[in-house]
């Protein structure tokens, strides 16, 4: 491994950012084959000895959905609960909800789509409908004193309906937060957004009454635009950004979506403005070269390959 990028930090960007780590869950829940839930506990452990203070855990969403993460409360039961870092899961219903609070977690996310195409696949409701289901579960959760998250998927293109007009991101992302939930993360599920597209996005909930204090950002890099189009929310005054783990994760209801937002590139990235993230890269590479290990696949990471040498794990 071969250090860090030289700082040269840029006018008018944050001090800090958060990075929201979602490899435990956004990252694993396509793997065909079942990861052991030992395994799963040892990468949370090793991304939170790494320095991340926000680990997705696992989703309490019906096992028959996505099977890989059918053990969230054996998951839970294991972890080594640290002072200062955050374990949120994403819950779907209230029967997750029953389930998350029964394991002991104290903060949860909700998962909404801007399009009907997609909230019709993913949760085989409308968005109306979608968004009543999970009124129940946001107040049951805040009535438990748990934080919410809400994250509202298909911000900037659906590969059904093509382009997703902003007033339409803004119309769902606004009655998300009504609900209760105390962040909205925007979702780039198919990874089409650019720049100048993220911002509009950022302006217009603006205009709408929800600051960039309140929002989260969640790229993924189909086209490799997560960097650019972290680097424009960023410009907006965004300072949580959603990343995996040596790049794993997609949408298994979306096809055409590929991985997150590498957290080593982000890292690499923000190191290099000049931003503090308080997390570990060489640690955190090495977490990742042992992952790539375990799922018998090198890392898609470039920041993982470059600083383990080329490979990345086998």
């Amino acid at each position: 491994m071969t250090g860090l990028p030289q700082r040269f930090p840029a006018e008018g960007l944050p001090a800090r950012v958060e990075i929201y780590e979602v490899g435990p869950r956004d990252g694993l829940q396509n793997e065909q084959t079942a990861v052991p839930t030992a395994t799963k506990v040892e990468l949370i452990r090793r991304l939170v000895a790494a320095g991340l203070r926000i680990v997705e855990a696992t989703s309490f969403v019906s096992p028959r959905w996505v099977p890989q993460l059918g053990d969230a409360a054996e998951v839970m039961a294991a972890l080594d609960r640290v002072e200062g870092v955050r374990h949120p899961v994403l819950v779907p219903n209230e029967r997750g909800l029953e389930r998350a609070l029964a394991a002991g977690v104290d903060e949860i996310a909700v998962f909404a789509s801007a399009t009907e195409s997609f909230a019709q696949r993913n949760l085989n409701r409308s968005v109306d409908e979608s968004l009543a289901m999970f009124a129940p579960v946001v107040s049951g959760a805040r009535a438990a004193g748990l934080r919410v998250r809400g994250y509202l998927s298909m911000c900037f293109g659906d590969p059904w309906e093509g382009p997703v007009p902003v007033s339409r991101v803004v119309d769902v992302g606004t009655r998300l937060l009504e609900l209760g939930c105390d962040e909205l993360a925007l979702g780039d599920t198919i990874g089409t957004g650019t720049p100048g597209h993220v911002q509009a996005v950022i302006a217009a909930l603006g205009d709408a009454g929800v600051g960039p204090e309140r929002l989260g950002v969640h790229f993924h890099d189909t086209y490799g635009q997560a960097l650019a189009n972290t680097y424009a929310a960023l410009q907006a005054g965004v300072t949580v950004v959603d990343a995996s783990a040596g790049g794993l994760g997609g949408c298994p209801f979306a096809r055409s979506a590929t991985g997150n937002l590498a957290t080593e590139d982000l890292v690499w990235f923000l190191t290099g403005l000049g931003i503090d993230t308080g997390v570990d890269l060489d640690a955190l590479v090495a977490t990742s070269v042992w992952m790539a290990e375990q799922l018998g696949r090198p890392s898609p990471s470039r920041v993982v390959r470059a600083l383990a040498g080329g490979s990345g794990g086998s």
